[in-house]
C-alpha cells in the first residue's frame, strides 16, 4: 500500500511538472530519494510520461487533427510537421547514444539539485532581458530555428535542467515570445517523451514485474490527470507573468534538496 500511496504522489508530481520549466525528472530523483522509492531501472520515472503525454493529446486534439488534415494541401501543415520532426532529431540521437550512462551517472540527487539552482538562476536572467521578438506562432518557425532549439533541449538529458525549461528558453533567446516559446515546448514534448517512453519500455520490458507494472499504470494516471490542469493554464499564465515564480522555485526546492542530503543522505 505504501509504495501505491508513493506512486500516486510521484505520478501527481510529474503530472505538474512536466510542462513546467522546472524538471519533472528533476523533482521525481529527489521526491524517490527521500521518500526510498527505488524504481526498477529507473523505469518508473521515463514512462509515467505517458500520463502527461496523453494529457497534452487530449488539449491539443482538435489542433493536431487540423494540422493532419491539412497536410496533403497545405505546405506551411508541412513545414511544421518536419520542423518538429528537426527538433525531435537531436535528442533522439544523444538519448540512444548515452541513455545508459544518463541513468547510471547523471541521475544523481546532488547533480539535480545544483542543476535546479542553476537552471533558476538562469529563467530569472532571461526573464529580464529585453528581447527581440521576431516570432509569436509556435508553427512558424524557421526551420532552422526548429534544429538549434532541438539542439539545446538536448541540455535536459542532465536531470534537472528541464526539457520545457531549455525548450522556452532556447525558442526565446531566438527571437520567439513567451507564448509561442512555451507552445513549441509542448509540441515538442510528444514526439521527445513518446520517444524516450517507447525506447526505456523495449528496452527493460523483460524486467518489469507485475508490482512494477502497477506501480506504472497507476503513476501514469495520477500523471495524467495532474498534466491536464497544468496545460490548460500554463501558457496563460506565462504570457501575462513570466517565469519568475518557476525560478524561484528551482531555486528554493534545489536549496532544500541540498540541504536535506546534507542532513539525512
Amino acid at each position: 500500500m505504501q509504495n501505491l500511496i508513493e506512486a500516486i504522489v510521484l505520478g501527481i508530481v510529474e503530472g505538474l511538472t512536466e510542462f513546467l520549466p522546472v524538471s519533472s525528472t528533476g523533482h521525481l530523483l529527489l521526491l524517490g530519494h527521500f521518500l526510498g522509492f527505488e524504481s526498477n531501472g529507473k523505469t518508473f520515472e521515463i514512462l509515467i510520461q505517458l500520463g502527461a503525454i496523453l494529457a497534452i493529446l487530449l488539449v491539443y486534439f482538435r489542433r493536431l487533427l487540423d494540422i493532419a488534415m491539412r497536410l496533403p494541401t497545405d505546405p506551411g501543415a508541412r513545414r511544421f510537421v518536419i520542423g518538429a520532426l528537426i527538433a525531435f532529431l537531436p535528442a533522439a540521437v544523444i538519448g540512444a547514444l548515452l541513455g545508459g550512462f544518463i541513468k547510471s551517472v547523471l541521475f544523481n540527487p546532488v547533480l539535480v539539485c545544483c542543476a535546479l539552482i542553476a537552471g533558476g538562476l538562469v529563467l530569472l536572467v532571461v526573464d529580464e532581458l529585453e528581447l527581440e521578438v521576431k516570432h509569436t506562432d509556435a508553427t512558424k518557425f524557421p526551420l532552422p530555428m526548429y534544429l538549434k532549439i532541438g539542439a539545446i533541449q538536448c541540455l535536459a538529458m542532465i536531470p534537472g535542467v528541464s526539457r520545457s525549461g531549455s525548450t522556452i528558453v532556447g525558442a526565446m533567446l531566438l527571437g520567439a515570445d513567451k507564448r509561442a516559446a512555451a507552445e513549441f515546448s509542448f509540441f515538442l514534448a510528444m514526439p521527445t517523451m513518446a520517444g524516450a517512453f517507447t525506447y526505456d519500455l523495449l528496452k527493460n520490458y523483460k524486467n518489469l514485474t507485475s508490482d512494477d507494472m502497477t506501480l506504472i499504470v497507476v503513476g501514469f494516471i495520477a500523471a495524467f490527470f495532474a498534466a491536464l490542469l497544468v496545460v490548460k493554464t500554463f501558457l496563460d499564465y506565462v504570457s501575462r507573468r513570466g517565469f519568475t515564480l518557476f525560478a524561484w522555485w528551482r531555486i528554493i526546492v534545489g536549496a532544500a534538496g541540498l540541504a536535506g542530503l546534507w542532513v539525512f543522505g
